[in-house]
């Protein structure tokens, strides 16, 4: 039985049948399943049905068999609001360019029970595009069976999901600005967000979100939106454009998610259940401006000065290099032909863009034009982490304040090993079972370019573990 997102009325129709006869128009209007999928329903109970006339019955004995088969609610452990409340406790703090607002410790509880009673969550799969509510591990802490993932730019919260999980979560990152990893497009059955409430922010999240099912017609895409009272016209714009993504709005709940801040929208935000349509399977091209805060709001600028610009060019070209530039897009590997180095600027990098371009980016050299204020770049610690974590392919050079206050640029220059790490390094967004034979399975249908940083970290951990003399070899005094 094909059940799609309809547990929760097969559910009720079994329920219905179960406590007597009931005709086929009550059955119908009584669940809200269309009459096609309550003839669907009847179709599979077969036998198991009893007719009189035009009403409709189970046979006694039969009706929890059922149900268990069409999926059952779980019960919540006693202490499910304790378990989230403790995740919730060293969540990563919020960052307020990724448009952060935490939700509140009930209506993370409210969204795993809602999701549990709609939908038969032990065989769909659910994908949450940002999450940094920790909705998945709410999900994960009510139902073991869930097949759970999420994908989200910020690396400090695909880390303590992943930690938090215990690994049964998979995390994916990705900046949905540039694209969706083939790692969830076209994967899921469910996908739950709450992206930034401007409406190049929704649009976008939400056309991701479409590319993440599998069959979008049959799936439901839940979005967190809100908007203040006092300016209805910004609420128009952006159901506006989910109409124009080809949603429909199968529901939209009133007040159901709570936060402790975004005060300019009362606290508050819906519950929008979206149906796609066929055409809500073309694919959208997101730009870049799509918060309320930051480097990357709808009102920023978005490239440095060209004074500035042009000191990084300078870094790039010192040997006589020609200098291509390059934007901050790592979804498809760049490739410099020999003698020519790559400028690329990210100065609207949030923190996680500078290690995925260091990675996409392939050439003698990269000069990479950073806020001097990166959290790679912050303190000595973190310049360390960033110097061995892509040390199998680049020696860096970190000139903060550079060429103002206000930037810092990375000079990447080329390594000449032939080590493992530098085999899989080079080679970013190839499956990592394809250029690593011994990539443990839970990684070896995944791209290095899209594991979240910490796993990063773990790969070069392991490579460095099984191939020792590598290690040495890096070490080795150069000319």
């Amino acid at each position: 039985m094909d059940l799609g997102v309809f547990a929760r009325q097969h559910r009720s129709a079994i329920r219905l049948l179960d406590a007597g006869w009931v005709q086929f128009d009550a059955l119908v209007r009584d669940t809200g399943l269309p009459r096609r999928s309550v003839e669907d329903l009847l179709a599979e109970l077969a036998d198991d049905v009893e007719r009189d006339g035009t009403a409709l019955r189970l046979r006694p004995g039969t009706a929890q068999a059922w149900l268990d088969h069409v999926g059952r609610r779980a019960n919540p452990p006693h202490d499910l609001a304790a378990r989230i409340e403790r995740h919730l406790a060293d969540v990563p703090p919020p960052l307020p360019a990724l448009d952060h607002v935490q939700a509140t410790l009930d209506t993370v509880v409210r969204r795993a029970l809602w999701l549990d009673e709609h939908y038969d969550l032990g065989r769909l799969k659910l994908v949450f595009v940002g999450d940094h509510d920790l909705t998945s591990l709410a999900v994960r802490e009510l139902r073991a069976d869930t097949d759970l993932a999420v994908v989200d730019v910020d690396d400090r919260v695909l880390e303590h999901i992943d930690r938090r999980s215990g690994g049964t979560i998979r995390t994916v990152h990705a900046d949905l600005r540039f694209g969706l990893p083939r790692a969830v497009s076209g994967t899921a059955d469910l996908v739950f967000s709450d992206p930034p409430y401007t409406p190049e922010g929704m649009a976008l999240f939400a056309s991701r979100a479409v590319e993440c099912l599998r069959e979008p017609t049959h799936g439901r895409v839940l979005l967190a939106y809100g908007y203040s009272r006092r300016h209805p016209t910004l609420g128009h714009q952006t159901q506006k454009a989910l109409i124009n993504l080809g949603l429909t709005f199968e529901a939209i709940v009133p007040g159901f998610h709570r936060y402790h801040g975004a005060q300019a929208v009362g606290s508050t935000a819906d519950l929008y259940v979206c149906h796609p349509t066929p055409r809500a399977r073309k694919k959208t091209k997101g730009g870049q401006a799509i918060y309320t805060h930051g480097p990357r709001s709808v009102e920023a600028v978005g490239t440095a000065p060209s004074e500035v610009r042009s000191k990084l060019d300078d870094l790039a070209s010192a040997g006589g290099k020609k200098v291509v530039s390059a934007g901050p897009d790592w979804t498809k590997p760049t490739t410099a032909e020999e003698g020519t180095a790559v400028a690329v600027d990210l100065t609207g990098d949030p923190g996680p863009w500078l290690v995925r371009v260091l990675l996409g980016v392939n050439a003698e050299r990269v000069a990479v034009l950073v806020p001097n204020a990166h959290p790679d770049l912050t303190d000595a610690p973190s310049q360390s982490a960033l110097i061995e974590l892509v040390a199998p392919k680049y020696r860096l050079r970190l000139l903060r304040s550079t060429p103002d206050s206000k930037h810092a640029v990375v000079v990447a220059d080329r390594t000449e090993t032939t080590t493992a790490a530098h085999r899989v390094w080079t080679r970013a967004h190839a499956r990592l079972g394809n250029v690593w034979p011994q990539a443990p399975a839970d990684l070896a249908d995944l791209r290095l370019i899209d594991l979240p940083r910490h796993r990063i970290v773990d790969v070069l951990r392991r490579l460095t573990a099984e191939h020792p003399t590598d290690l040495e070899a890096e070490k080795a005094p150069r000319d």
